[in-house]
């Protein structure tokens, strides 16, 4: 019998000593992963990324003991904390050069992501993310897929879609909405340093679900002739004031959506199943030819099989699309599935750059 994969079973099919434990090892290690989720939350909201990078240079756990919001008799809990956030990148120990000096942490580029008031802070996606109303759904996903009573596991879990959840509890809603916000201020970041060409020749823009205007603003300061238009829901932008290059327009995107030279749809498709998408694309289709001329859409999203050479890369496209299964009834996206569903829109090229890590920038062309 050939082996194959590193197979080292025994003739009779019973697992050798070696890969008995690795798959203990394996099961045990995705069975606890949580534990490492939970961890980075507790430190976002200890403020130990802040705490340390204020301090300005590696600090000992004594420092930080001191120094964070916490019981001072369960210094040794905070040390097994960091140990673990050590072990996955998000600190670097030193352990200095003498036996008898404390062990020092320090920031990684990681938990530069993860200072509260850091510009490109990714901390309230974190915090979204790992919240109880969201976490709760994911002991409901057997239940869901045995059975039709509710669209999504979120609904199983609480009663209620996700948006209609978000309208009855602001709290929910407000911290959405800073996580949208502090997204796309590292995609705006990305997106006019190193992909500004992008925009040439661009005069007017649509960004759709584009929220208070993070993403419609950055582009602005950095093309000061470009006018855009941001539009989501009525109460969404309720109050919030124009200026000469930046407006307001409560929408439906579902039924229109104003001419402009480009149409931006930011981490917007993945929320909807294809019928729902195909909808949005057509208005998108209407809007950069509505003035005789032939603008385009630009998507920011997943393409599944982008960067497959990159494990971290797919793993992360692969959370995203089961938690826009669990969520919203959505999807992440293929290329092949991409390719058929703007060509049903009635879209005749496309061009997919993948500019933003997880995500990829599609120029979508009439």
């Amino acid at each position: 019998m050939a082996l194959q994969n590193g197979d080292t079973s025994y003739p009779n099919g019973e697992l050798s000593t070696e890969q008995l434990l690795q798959a203990q090892a394996h099961v045990w290690n995705h069975t606890f992963a949580f534990i490492n989720s939970m961890s980075l939350k507790c430190a976002i909201q200890l403020g130990i990324p802040d705490i340390i990078h204020k301090h300005g240079e590696p600090m000992s756990l004594s420092q930080l003991v001191e120094s964070i919001p916490a019981d001072k008799a369960k210094s040794q809990s905070i040390h097994r904390l960091m140990r673990v956030l050590v072990h996955s990148n998000f600190f670097i120990e030193d352990g200095g050069s003498d036996d008898h000096e404390e062990t020092r942490y320090w920031l990684t580029p990681a938990s530069r992501l993860l200072l509260k008031e850091a510009p490109l802070s990714v901390a309230p996606l974190v915090l979204l993310v790992l919240d109880p109303m969201l976490t709760k759904p994911w002991h409901h996903m057997s239940e869901w897929l045995a059975n039709e009573c509710h669209p999504t596991q979120f609904e199983a879990a609480h009663g209620l879609a996700f948006w209609e959840r978000a309208a009855h509890e602001p709290s929910m809603g407000s911290l959405f909405d800073e996580a949208m916000c502090s997204d796309s201020r590292l995609v705006a970041r990305v997106l006019v340093r190193d992909y500004k060409h992008v925009l040439d020749g661009i005069e007017s823009l649509v960004d759709i679900g584009g929220g208070t205007g993070t993403m419609a603003r950055a582009i602005v300061d950095a093309l000061p002739g470009m006018k855009c238009i941001v539009v989501d829901l009525p109460h969404v932008v309720a109050g919030l004031k124009s200026t000469d290059n930046l407006s307001f327009v409560g929408g439906d995107m579902f039924e229109t959506i104003p001419p402009a030279d480009a149409v931006l749809l930011k981490w917007i498709m993945h929320d909807w199943d294809d019928e729902s998408c195909l909808k949005i694309l057509k208005r998108c289709k209407d809007a950069v030819t509505s003035n005789g001329t032939r603008g385009k859409v630009m998507i920011i999203d997943v393409v599944v099989d982008i960067n497959k050479e990159d494990d971290e890369v797919v793993g992360d496209q692969l959370y995203f699309d089961m938690a826009m299964m669990s969520y919203f009834n959505g999807k992440e996206r293929s290329e092949k599935e991409w390719a058929k569903l703007l060509s049903d829109a009635g879209f005749t090229s496309y061009k997919i750059t993948p500019a933003f890590g997880v995500r990829s920038l599609i120029e979508v062309y009439p």
